[in-house]
């Protein structure tokens, strides 16, 4: 795959669909590569007439590890309770995704986040309202501390363990995981999940990388003012049953940007369920329609 020279490091990238039709930017949350954004998705956004380019973020996956930063010691914070400072923020990988687009040569994009991609696609259309032309947050929320937040009795089990060491461990990884927050409306074969789990830690592994992501989503900035300048046609998904990312954040991000539209799924929880891609496609690409042209 290719890898772009964006804002002083590397993000490794791939391309979906014909590249004369209007960019679409895909932006992957919290420990996640870009292959999160499943293949079928990709190509159904890019069915659509986009572009589409995913991307993974700084210290993930195949992008720029960032350990001369530092690695926050997980195990002072399960003795302590104390969270370190954030070492990068979320305008810091929104300024990454802009980075890829001016590597691409592209003027303006739409852009589309996935939970702490969400939140990153929120600060790009708040930090580059130029280069933004519509926005979609996916089971995000605003930074607004008093919504959003996750169960607090899947905390532990979730962010409070050492990352897996082997595949067979990130196949037990991604079971639990999708126990915790996935979709009870649409179950999934168990043996796709080990799977999946097993093939992202195959292509790259990196804790430490985690962690420092994760300090930036807890040290965020409430954007919620911000969000009242977004003008783009902007589409919020969220499901019902996210137990991650509560979605009265989902809620509160569609409050705050005028004239956005909410689509809450029931049954879902912290995924795009397969059954629902094409409608996700269909609904963000009406989305990107909604001011009249995509733009290219």
């Amino acid at each position: 795959m290719p890898r772009a020279h964006a804002n002083g490091i590397e993000l490794e990238y791939d391309e979906h669909g014909d590249p004369a039709d209007p960019p679409m930017l895909l932006i992957m949350g919290l420990s996640a590569q870009m292959t999160t954004w499943r293949e079928p998705l990709v190509e159904a956004l890019a069915g659509n007439g986009f572009r589409v380019i995913r991307f993974d973020n700084r210290d993930i996956g195949l992008s720029t590890w960032l350990d001369h930063l530092g690695t926050p010691d997980l195990s002072k914070v399960l003795e302590t309770g104390e969270i370190p400072p954030a070492l990068y923020s979320l305008e810091d990988m929104a300024a990454d995704a802009a980075g890829l687009l001016d590597d691409l040569h592209i003027e303006r994009a739409h852009i589309v986040g996935a939970s702490m991609g969400g939140m990153i696609a929120q600060a790009f259309a708040i930090g580059h309202p130029q280069r933004t032309l519509s926005l979609c947050s996916i089971m995000s929320t605003t930074g607004d501390p008093t919504v959003g937040q996750p169960d607090p009795t899947i905390v532990a089990e979730l962010f409070l363990s050492p990352g897996p060491t082997s595949a067979e461990e990130a196949e037990e990884a991604a079971v639990v995981s999708n126990r915790l927050i996935g979709s009870p409306g649409y179950p999934v074969d168990e043996a796709e999940v080990r799977a999946f789990g097993r093939a992202a830690f195959e292509r790259s592994s990196h804790p430490a990388g985690v962690l420092r992501q994760a300090l930036a989503v807890f040290h965020q900035t409430d954007r919620t003012t911000a969000l009242g300048g977004v003008s783009v046609p902007t589409l919020v998904i969220h499901g019902a049953a996210d137990r991650l990312v509560d979605p009265s954040g989902g809620k509160a991000t569609a409050a705050a940007v005028p004239g956005a539209e909410l689509w809450l799924q029931p049954g879902v929880g912290h995924d795009i369920p397969a059954a629902l891609f094409d409608e996700t496609a269909d609904r963000i690409a009406a989305n990107c329609r909604r001011g009249g042209v995509p733009g290219r």
